[in-house]
């Protein structure tokens, strides 16, 4: 990787940090210089402004690692029931990354940025659109295989699915990690009974 790659990658990961912890709107680019120790000329080297750069963490961080954790697992699902519960407790319980107190950094800008930025729209919504095509997919298998109830929408599971996480993600800054254990225990219900 070169030098004006690697200093790239580094503005994104620190800024994403950054706004992880304390909002996109609260993160200023002299915040992302004093995390990175890079200039304000390397910084406007590599990002026009603050949205150019914002726009670059949700496509080249955030997207990769969310595709990692919430996608990939889903795409040769042979048990959905088994693979959809095992995914979320994986982005729940197990990923050190996420941390209960900040919530999801995907719910978290799409709440603060969706309403005002239609780019920031587009871009998070690529995000949300390939989830919940996965557990679509994942449903409509398990339903060809037997696995799934025949009756079973799979889009309206998959919304539901995904509004539980960003629910529990919100109250999970609230109430900490224990109530993520309340609601895996209820999911594990519910999926169930798509069976």
């Amino acid at each position: 990787m070169s030098k004006a790659a690697a200093t790239r990658l580094t503005i994104l990961q620190k800024a994403f940090e950054l706004v992880y912890a304390n909002g996109y709107q609260a993160t200023s680019i002299d915040d992302i210089l004093i995390k990175t120790a890079v200039t304000k000329g390397a910084f406007f080297y590599h990002f026009k402004n603050k949205d150019d750069m914002g726009l670059a963490m949700i496509q080249e961080v955030m997207h990769p690692a969310m595709y990692a954790a919430m996608v990939l697992p889903l795409t040769k699902a042979e048990n959905p029931v088994q693979e959809i519960y095992k995914m979320m407790k994986g982005l729940l319980v197990e990923n050190p990354h996420l941390i209960p107190k900040y919530g999801c950094p995907a719910i978290n800008l799409i709440e603060e940025m969706s309403p005002l930025n239609s780019t920031f729209n587009k871009a998070l919504s690529k995000l949300a659109t390939q989830w919940q095509e996965a557990i679509e997919l994942t449903i409509k298998n398990g339903k060809a295989t037997g696995k799934i109830r025949k009756d079973v929408n799979a889009t309206q599971t998959a919304f539901f699915i995904m509004s539980g996480y960003g629910g529990i993600r919100n109250l999970g800054k609230l109430y900490g990690k224990d109530s993520y254990t309340v609601y895996l225990k209820e999911l594990k219900r519910y999926l169930a009974s798509l069976q």
